[in-house]
C-alpha cells in the first residue's frame, strides 16, 4: 500500500511511519519542515503538494494544533487555533487529497480521546476532536463505493506526557498507539472512529 503520512515528524506520526514501513508498506512521511512539505494551516500548501503528487492508497493525517484551558480563561483566539489547525487543516487535507486517492483508498484523520472522555480544561480540544468525528461520518457518505474515511482517537501517549512534565507511567507508548492507525488502514469500516485498545 502506498501511504502518505502528514505529521510524520511528530511523536505518533514518526511511530506510525516506522510501524507501517516494517509491515512492508511504501510510506511517504511529510511535515511542515520536510521537502516537499505540507503546512495544514495553509490550504495553498496542501493544494500545491497534491497537485504535484502521484495517487495514494491511503492518506493519513496526524497533525494539527489545539489549545487547552478552562472556558473562562481560554480566548477566542485560542479556540480559533484548534479550528484553523486541527479541524480545518484536516478538512482541507481531504478537500485536496481526495483527488489523489485511489478508487480503493482511504483517508484517516486524527481526533483524540477527549472527544469521548474529556478532562477539565479541555473544552477547545474536545470540541475539535468531536467535530472531526462528525465530519468523517458525513464524508463517508460521499466517497466512491470502495473508499473509506475514518478518524483515530488516540489517547495521551507516554512520550508526550513526559514532555509536558507529567508522569507517563501507565500510559501507552507512541509505538503502541500506532497500532490504531494500522487498524484504520485495514478495517472494512467506513465513517467510524477507531480507538486504541491495549
Amino acid at each position: 500500500m502506498k501511504i502518505l503520512i502528514i505529521g510524520a515528524s511528530g511523536t505518533i506520526g514518526s511511530a506510525a511511519v516506522d510501524k507501517l514501513r516494517k509491515l512492508g508498506h511504501e510510506v511517504q512521511g511529510i511535515s511542515r519542515k520536510s521537502q516537499p512539505s505540507i503546512d495544514i494551516e495553509n490550504p495553498g500548501s496542501i493544494e500545491a503538494f497534491f497537485s504535484n503528487s502521484e495517487p495514494f492508497d491511503a492518506i493519513v493525517c496526524i497533525a494539527g494544533d489545539a489549545r487547552f484551558g478552562a472556558l473562562d480563561q481560554i480566548s477566542e483566539e485560542d479556540f480559533m487555533i484548534g479550528i484553523k489547525s486541527k479541524l480545518m487543516g484536516q478538512v482541507h487535507v481531504c478537500r485536496y487529497g481526495m483527488k489523489k486517492l485511489s478508487p480503493t483508498g482511504r483517508v484517516v484523520l486524527t481526533g483524540g480521546i477527549l472527544a469521548h472522555q474529556p478532562w477539565p480544561e479541555t473544552t477547545s480540544v474536545a470540541m475539535v476532536n468531536a467535530a472531526l468525528e462528525g465530519f468523517v461520518k458525513a464524508l463517508a457518505l460521499e466517497l466512491e463505493e470502495n473508499q473509506r474515511a475514518l478518524v483515530v482517537h488516540p489517547p495521551l501517549v507516554r512520550e508526550s506526557a513526559i514532555q509536558m512534565g507529567m508522569n507517563g507511567e501507565g500510559l501507552p507508548s507512541a509505538d503502541e498507539v500506532a497500532t490504531a492507525y494500522v487498524q484504520a488502514l485495514t478495517t472494512d469500516s467506513n465513517g467510524k472512529a477507531i480507538f486504541y485498545e491495549s
